[in-house]
């Protein structure tokens, strides 16, 4: 998994063509629809605190989780600025830990991606099902197959900023299920130098039959499966879905 270590300077900047406070919204409503108002919730894969912030902003006590720790620096900035009410947790998803239960746990923004190993995801939502309520709801997005074969495939992406610049190329594996993305920065010093940094990033496309196959082996009781930002189904060209699943009595899990 990555960590994100040089781009999380500048992630928020280049970011910020997404809409989080829609995906937020969207969010919020799968979790009021799948009987979530308030309590306890723990985000995996937090990074920089965005969404965190907007669900805390909604009312939930809100836990992050993210094994970078300058996307967690970052986070705890804003937090500042928030006044919200949030502790944050330097742990790998694969093996993070917790205190007690949470009513819900949520993975936005393709984190769960980076879990390149199908027996890590496994471990993942075994320890997911560990960590929540009796009933508790676990929501997550994937990016599709269709998203990496189709859409992002061999490509360049390149953009300029007066902060700094980056250039992202992108590999898919078709056989191997594996997307690089090979990441070059170029971020501004106070002495009006840029400075280079390199880093590489892997995710993994993940049919869903096999997210349906390793939820049910984890002990997790599959509620629905959205096209992402809609209440419909996946559609072939779907980019991005949602998997809403629930606990079921720590079924076929170890606690």
């Amino acid at each position: 998994m990555a960590s994100y270590e040089s781009f999380a300077k500048v992630y928020d900047l280049f970011m910020d063509n997404i809409p989080y406070e829609e995906w937020g919204s969207y969010l919020h409503r799968l979790l009021q629809e799948y009987g979530v108002g308030d309590g306890l919730v723990l985000e995996l894969g937090c990074g920089t605190g965005s969404m965190t912030e907007l669900l805390a902003g909604y009312g939930y006590d809100m836990i992050g989780v993210d094994n970078s720790i300058e996307m967690l620096e970052i986070a705890r900035e804003k937090q500042v600025e928030s006044g919200h009410d949030i502790l944050y947790l330097l742990q790998d998803m694969r093996e993070f830990e917790l205190y007690g239960t949470v009513r819900a746990v949520v993975s936005v923004c393709d984190s769960l991606n980076y879990i390149t190993e199908p027996e890590e995801l496994l471990t993942v939502f075994k320890l997911v099902n560990n960590y929540l309520d009796p009933g508790g709801v676990f929501i997550f997005d994937l990016n599709t197959v269709y998203k990496y074969e189709e859409i992002l495939g061999d490509t360049v992406i390149a953009e300029n900023r007066e902060e700094s610049s980056f250039i992202w190329e992108n590999w898919y594996d078709s056989d191997e299920g594996i997307n690089e993305y090979d990441l070059t920065l170029f971020i501004s010093r106070e002495d009006g130098l840029y400075e280079k940094y390199e880093e590489t990033h892997y995710q993994r496309a993940y049919a869903l039959e096999e997210v349906r196959r390793m939820l049910a082996e984890a002990g997790l009781l599959l509620e629905a499966v959205y096209d992402a930002f809609t209440m419909e189904a996946p559609k072939p060209d779907s980019e991005r879905v949602y998997f809403v699943a629930r606990e079921q009595g720590k079924s076929g899990t170890e606690k």
